[in-house]
């Protein structure tokens, strides 16, 4: 097959998707009597009709069905493979500006951006950690990174890390003088350790659930932080109970410096997520570091 003639099918199956002449040499950026005149001449060298016209409508021919469903999937796989080629050639570089929690920075993030900038010394990445719900547009952030259930709707998330747990815990000091809590109501009856939250300066409502019933408790105690390193130390102090992620005390419970309550109270809720506005003409850093941190279970 000469060149010509690889884009004369190029030419045939524009004008039988868009079921148009009209349509398909404005697609292509070329006139319509061009376009007429390349599917003649391929007809005539195949020599068999490829479409029906009429004044109104332009349908392939049981032929041309069959030469289209060829065509398509030999230029997708064209196409794929130009892909795979700019891969390799595009060397990723630029600036991506991320706004994050702490601990998605150090549980889900870091890990991540480690091995990038190890691997693309073109890349540079800055983190703003923060715990408000920044506008990303507005601040000029290539992303933020927030819990599925805080991610806008009008945003494109990639989920980048797996389902999260909380936990109510205190020192086993604490639980052997106070009492271990048999259910969220009874903390009413307990010394808690509240969080200011950062968003609207009021304090963090512990949410529990169990069997599809939910349950808010606005927990009272005598240390108000919005800091979790003082919490959790407060907490292993015998201040009073804590409720914080799971994770973050997984070694303190190990090491017996606290003690989960409520264990059966508190489910899985959605993880980390990487949220952006746009879909559109990704840099190609920002392209690579989605790649790294999309979460593959």
């Amino acid at each position: 097959m000469r060149r010509e003639e690889l884009g004369d099918l190029a030419v045939f199956l524009a004008v039988a998707e868009e079921c148009s002449f009209t349509r398909a040499a404005a697609r292509l950026g070329t006139s319509q009597s061009a376009i007429s005149q390349i599917v003649r001449r391929l007809e005539a060298r195949i020599g068999l009709k490829l479409l029906t016209r009429n004044t109104r409508k332009v349908a392939p021919t049981e032929a041309g069905e069959q030469l289209m469903a060829t065509l398509r999937l030999a230029f997708n796989d064209i196409d794929a493979r130009l892909m795979a080629l700019n891969a390799l050639t595009e060397r990723p570089s630029g600036t991506v500006r991320i706004t994050t929690s702490r601990h998605a920075a150090e549980t889900i993030l870091w890990p991540s951006i480690r091995r990038l900038l190890q691997n693309y010394p073109d890349v540079r990445v800055e983190l703003s950690v923060d715990s408000h719900l920044t506008d990303i547009v507005a601040d000029q952030f290539d992303a933020g990174v927030r819990l599925g259930e805080q991610v806008a709707r009008d945003m494109i998330a990639v989920r980048i890390g797996p389902d999260l747990r909380m936990a109510a815990v205190a020192a086993p000091a604490y639980l052997a003088q106070q009492g271990v809590p048999q259910t969220p109501h009874d903390l009413t009856k307990h010394r808690c350790i509240n969080i200011r939250l950062p968003t609207k300066g009021g304090l963090y409502m512990w949410e529990f659930s169990q069997e599809g019933r939910d349950l808010n408790v606005r927990v009272e105690g005598p240390l108000i932080l919005d800091d979790i390193s003082m919490v959790l130390a407060a907490a292993v102090d015998g201040i009073g109970l804590a409720y914080v992620m799971e994770d973050q005390v997984a070694a303190l419970i190990k090491a017996g410096k606290l003690v989960r309550v409520l264990e059966d109270w508190c489910p899985l809720f959605s993880g980390y997520h990487l949220y952006y506005p746009d879909r559109h003409q990704l840099p190609s850093a920002f392209r690579m570091l989605v790649k790294e941190l999309r979460y593959r279970r």
